[in-house]
């Protein structure tokens, strides 16, 4: 044999075993997800999916809810500064979730039906888009940050506060974007303790800064921002170089970076109602900080604590009902459609529960609740106390609209997925807003979420009815 071709070989072979020694062992994992997804009995292995699922979303709540609490004692001003963000913050997640979940929806289906390959390049060309997008909002934004600030519904009063709170925001918005998305891809494969480990790590050290970059470095509400997007790049780095190059995940390597009209064809489909729903809820906000506006910054500030707080309470049964997605996907692509709907069900029941326990503790405690963020400001325990009692009272129907609303998303029904998702502040809050609160004022600006809520629930109990009747049909 020629000495180069012995040479060769020699120095190309241990190359060779190691590429497919890993790729036994990837195959190896897939195959043993699969069967785990589509064959374990469906009420443990959602709990199992749920532990970190809940972890992730009230980490994700800690992040908003730290920033909040010590910008409080900065002043009224300072916290509605914050709040005003939240509605950026929500732009930024919700692009997050679109690739996630858009991709995501997609892989889960794929890696039931044992299509491993599309998976692999739906998850690289999701990434490096959400990447891209997250570069334009931090471009834009900075350099637009004054009229940014404005827009977002900033009185003179709050506006110092906002663009504060915005630089960093800004500058983290890159990897915001593909820490939500890579999150939510690992939750689609069945990994979330993955993702959990990366957004914990991030709350806790956003939790452990604010305070030295507020108090010690003297920095207010700029160094909020900055231990934020501080955290969120620490958690960025943990989900890319940790968490999705572990076996058994797909892999995000460019090689893979398809932008193909069918990927994206696929990323809308699935992801559409996921933007849909978060960018309607910045929206919502953006509107209702204008409408408060003019009845002063106590107003302000009390919807920002009072949706921080419901959202803390919210996200705990967001997480629950996540974990039920990728075993929809994976059980909706192997057409097993009997485990669906055994899932669905198993989900409401233990939801509903946890919603009425946390409703009638977010009704008798919202006074001590509201005050744990602005203990002397008299107006804004009164405005945010009513404000979360009425909102408290929708809660326990939330895992329903939620549950359909994921249900119908991951198994491909896109066109109702996007209503439900547009309805609850397209269809309902706006409407609300522009007709309720010039005649009720304040009372008006308390009661547009809960009479949203329940519109929304009519409409998801006709949608979720008639999706499982069609699943009852397939079986």
């Amino acid at each position: 044999m020629n000495v180069g071709i012995k040479r060769y070989l020699f120095m190309t072979l241990p190359v060779c075993y190691h590429i497919n020694s890993v790729n036994d062992e990837n195959i190896a994992a897939n195959a043993a997800k699969h069967e785990m997804m589509t064959t374990s009995p469906v009420e443990p292995l959602i709990c199992k999916l749920a532990v970190p699922t809940i972890t992730s979303m009230l980490v994700s709540s800690l992040y908003n809810m730290a920033d909040t609490y010590f910008v409080s004692s900065l002043g009224t001003s300072a916290i509605a500064g914050v709040g005003v963000v939240f509605s950026l913050m929500a732009i930024i997640q919700a692009a997050g979730f679109f690739f996630g979940h858009g991709a995501g929806n997609l892989i889960s289906r794929s890696l039931g039906a044992r299509k491993t390959e599309e998976a692999e390049k739906m998850a690289a060309t999701s990434f490096y888009t959400a990447f891209a997008v997250g570069l334009i909002i931090m471009i834009f934004g900075t350099i637009f940050t004054r009229p940014l600030a404005l827009l977002l519904g900033s009185t003179e009063t709050i506006l110092p506060y906002a663009t504060d709170y915005l630089r960093f925001i800004l500058i983290g918005a890159p990897f915001m974007v593909s820490s939500f998305m890579m999150n939510n891809l690992l939750r689609y494969q069945g990994s979330a303790l993955f993702g959990m480990m990366g957004m914990t790590t991030g709350a806790i050290l956003n939790i452990a800064l604010d305070p030295i970059f507020i108090f010690i470095l003297k920095l207010g509400v700029r160094g909020a921002s900055l231990a934020t997007m501080i955290s969120q790049c620490v958690s960025f780095s943990i989900l890319f170089f940790f968490a999705c190059r572990k076996a058994g995940n797909i892999r995000i390597e460019f090689r893979n970076f398809s932008p193909s009209l069918h990927n994206y064809r696929e990323m809308v489909r699935g992801g559409t109602p996921s933007l849909l729903r978060q960018s309607m809820q910045s929206l919502t906000t953006l509107l209702l900080n204008h409408a408060a506006g003019i009845y002063g910054d106590a107003v302000i500030a009390s919807i920002s604590i009072t949706q921080r707080a419901f959202m803390l309470a919210s996200s705990a049964i967001l997480g629950f009902g996540q974990a039920f997605q990728p075993v929809c996907g994976f059980n909706y692509g192997a057409k097993q459609y009997d485990r669906v709907k055994k899932a669905f069900w198993f989900c409401l029941r233990v939801s509903t529960v946890i919603l009425i326990i946390l409703a009638a503790a977010c009704f008798t405690f919202a006074p001590s609740i509201i005050a744990l963020f602005r203990h002397d400001d008299a107006d804004v325990i009164r405005i945010g106390t009513f404000m979360l009692r009425a909102q408290s009272l929708c809660l326990p129907f939330l895992g329903w609209i939620l549950l359909t609303s994921f249900l119908l998303q991951t198994i491909g029904k896109a066109l109702p997925a996007s209503i439900l998702a547009f309805a609850r502040q397209g269809l309902f809050f706006i409407p609300l807003l522009f007709t309720v609160v010039p005649v009720l004022g304040v009372l008006g600006i308390q009661l547009c979420a809960p009479i949203a809520d329940f519109c929304s629930l009519i409409l998801s109990l006709f949608l979720g009815v008639r999706v499982l009747r069609e699943l009852s049909k397939s079986t």
